[in-house]
């Protein structure tokens, strides 16, 4: 396994793999990994001739400082985690100053409004955040296929809408998420939840197995005024928002149609943790 820490001599090291012209699956990661994390990587290795993942908690993404000092970092466990599965991956386990050169700031993008919903009306700034260093990460790498997870659906549709408007030369693929026995999707928050609130989180992919059932027969707006409804009596959790939308244009669902792909996003806070979630409607 080859571990690099700075951008420049993994650049190095990749030209070598370049020059053969071979297939290069990346993972881009913050790190605290699971196994959603890992199923990214098995299909990433049996994809690729060749594969990167990195291992790095972007700050500008967060916009809660609080978040950014609590979230996990296992960085020792992680590289021991990844060698049981793939013994010749690279990893690039950055720090901040390496990939920001002292200037930690992002860039603002436009991915033609679907920033502004959801995840972007609660977290302002998150996405250029995110496109700061997908693309940072994507110019270092020069990745064939890059893997993201669909628990952050519009983080995937936000780093494909990047990769079109950029000329990114990069093949973005979506997978599966992957959840815990009581459904709970993974998540590297889920470390910080006790192990009660963990049984308690259960409540947010039941919610969202109903709200589908119910989308089937109902409007969007009486599945909204359910699940509202639903988790309000539940004092353990607060839901932050639960939205149906367009799949591709994230748009909120007044009226269904016939022709359109729907997803249920939900993001709740237990114990002052953020959990977000989503589930195809179609």
């Amino acid at each position: 396994m080859q571990i690099f820490k700075e951008k420049a001599l993994l650049t190095t090291y990749l030209k070598t793999i370049w020059d053969k012209n071979c297939a290069i699956g990346f993972i881009p990661t913050m790190g605290a990994l699971h196994q959603g994390h890992l199923s990214l990587i098995k299909k990433s290795l049996d994809e690729n001739n060749y594969n990167v993942v990195s291992i790095f908690v972007n700050p500008t993404q967060f916009n809660n400082s609080q978040d950014l000092e609590k979230y996990p970092r296992t960085l020792e466990i992680d590289i021991e985690k990844i060698r049981t599965i793939c013994p010749d991956c690279i990893v690039f386990a950055p720090s901040v100053d390496d990939i920001y050169e002292g200037k930690t700031n992002s860039k603002s993008f436009n991915y033609d409004g679907i920033e502004h919903e959801m995840e972007g009306k609660h977290r302002p700034g998150h996405f250029d955040g995110v496109g700061t260093i997908v693309k940072k990460l994507f110019e270092i790498v020069k990745p064939t296929n890059a893997y993201f997870g669909e628990k952050d659906f519009q983080q995937l549709q936000i780093v494909k809408k990047l990769v079109a408007k950029n000329d990114l030369k990069v093949n973005i693929i979506g997978c599966p998420i992957f959840r815990e026995s009581n459904g709970l999707a993974m998540s590297s928050r889920n470390e910080r939840l006790s192990i009660k609130d963990r049984d308690e989180a259960s409540i947010i992919y039941k919610t969202l197995l109903t709200a589908k059932e119910k989308f089937g027969t109902k409007s969007a707006n009486e599945v909204n005024n359910w699940v509202k409804n639903s988790l309000e009596k539940n004092e353990n959790i607060t839901l932050e928002y639960f939205e149906i939308a367009d799949e591709t244009t994230l748009k909120t669902c007044i009226r269904k149609s016939k022709n359109k792909k729907y997803r249920a996003f939900i993001a709740v806070f237990i114990d002052n943790i953020r959990l977000i979630d989503n589930i195809s409607l179609n």
